[in-house]
C-alpha cells in the first residue's frame, strides 16, 4: 500500500463526508476507497472512521491522523511545487476561512480570475463570522478582521479600512442627523454582538477622545444582519467601508460624523500554527491584496 496515496484517500473521505463522494473526487471506484481505508486502519492498528445513519465520523485516533496527514500532504505538495519552481502550477485543494459579508462582497465576485489563473486548483471557502480553529478544520489560511486574540498565530496584516457611523437617508430624515457623538444617544443603534462590537463606540478628533454608549432594540451576531438592518432603515451602525462600499458609493447609505474618526479595522491573513505556509495560501493572499488594492480609501499594508 502506498502510504501517501492512503493518506490522500483518508483525507478525501473525511473532507467529502462519504466513501462515494471521496471516490468521485479522486476519480476512482468506491471499492478502491473502502479497501484503502481498511488497509490503512490495519497498518496503524486503530479504527479511524465510524459509520452511522448520519454519515461518517472520525474516531479520536482518526481525527489526530487526519490533522497530521493533512500537514504531510500539504508539505509534499509544497516540496513538489518548489522542485518545479513555478508559481503558475498550483494544484490540489485550498481551504479558506472568511467572514460571510466580506467574502460575498469582495472575494467571491473576483474569485473566477484566481481560478482561471490556476485551473488545477480547487477551493473550499468556509464562510463564518466566528474565528474557527484553523488546525482542527483543516484550513490553509483565514481572513480575519480586527485585533487578533492569539499572539502566537502566524499572521500578516494585508489591508486596512476606515470605519464610519452609517445609516440610510430615510432613517436620517425621520430621526435626524447626529452632529456630535453625544447625539447618538438619541438614535436607534444596530448593535453587533460579536467580538469587536458592543454598545461602546469610541471617537477621536484633534487628539480628543470620546466614548459613547449607544442603545437600540436590535442586536445581531453577524455582519450580514448589520447590513440588512441598516438597509431596512432600522437604525445606525458602525461599519467598515468594506461592508457598505457599494451603498456608500451610490448614496443608498450615508456616513455621518465624518469629522470624527473611528479606529480603522485591519484585515489579516492568518495561517495555522506549526504548519508551513503553502504556496497555494501565499498565492491566495496575494490575490486578496490585489483585489483590495483597487478599493477606494482602503489602504493596503503588506508589511
Amino acid at each position: 500500500m502506498d502510504r501517501m496515496t492512503a493518506m490522500e484517500t483518508f483525507v478525501a473521505v473525511v473532507e467529502a463526508g462519504s466513501f462515494s463522494a471521496a471516490a468521485r473526487r479522486l476519480d476512482v471506484g468506491q471499492p478502491a476507497v473502502s479497501k484503502s481505508i481498511a488497509q490503512l486502519e490495519e497498518r496503524v492498528g486503530a479504527r479511524l472512521l465510524l459509520r452511522s445513519t448520519r454519515g461518517l465520523n472520525t474516531t479520536d485516533a482518526g481525527q489526530r491522523f487526519y490533522e497530521h496527514a493533512k500537514v504531510a500532504i500539504d508539505e509534499a505538495e509544497e516540496a513538489e511545487h518548489a522542485a518545479r519552481q513555478s508559481s503558475e502550477s498550483l494544484s490540489g485543494r485550498l481551504r479558506v476561512s472568511a467572514a460571510v459579508t466580506f467574502a460575498r462582497l469582495h472575494i467571491l465576485p473576483a474569485l473566477k480570475r484566481f481560478l482561471d489563473e490556476h485551473p488545477q486548483l480547487e477551493i473550499d471557502i468556509v464562510l463564518d463570522d466566528r474565528n474557527i480553529d484553523l488546525f482542527e478544520e483543516g484550513m490553509d489560511v483565514a481572513l480575519r478582521m480586527g485585533a487578533l486574540d492569539d499572539s502566537a498565530m502566524t499572521a500578516r496584516r494585508i489591508a486596512r479600512s476606515p470605519r464610519f457611523v452609517v445609516g440610510t437617508p430615510a432613517y436620517f430624515a425621520e430621526a435626524g442627523v447626529p452632529v456630535t457623538p453625544a447625539d447618538l444617544s438619541g438614535h436607534q443603534a444596530i448593535v453587533y454582538s460579536q467580538r469587536g462590537g458592543g454598545e461602546s463606540w469610541s471617537f477621536s478628533q484633534s487628539g480628543k477622545e470620546v466614548a459613547v454608549v449607544v442603545s437600540g432594540r436590535v442586536r445581531v451576531s453577524a455582519a450580514e444582519g448589520i447590513r440588512t438592518a441598516v438597509l431596512s432603515d432600522m437604525g445606525i451602525a458602525i461599519a467598515s467601508q468594506w461592508m457598505f462600499e457599494p451603498e456608500l458609493a451610490d448614496g443608498t447609505v450615508r456616513a455621518v460624523l465624518t469629522d470624527w474618526q473611528l479606529p480603522p479595522i485591519d484585515l489579516w491573513a492568518v495561517f495555522p500554527s506549526g504548519r508551513r505556509v503553502t504556496s497555494k495560501a501565499r498565492a491566495f493572499v496575494a490575490f486578496v491584496e490585489s483585489v483590495l488594492s483597487g478599493a477606494p480609501q482602503a489602504e493596503t499594508d503588506i508589511a
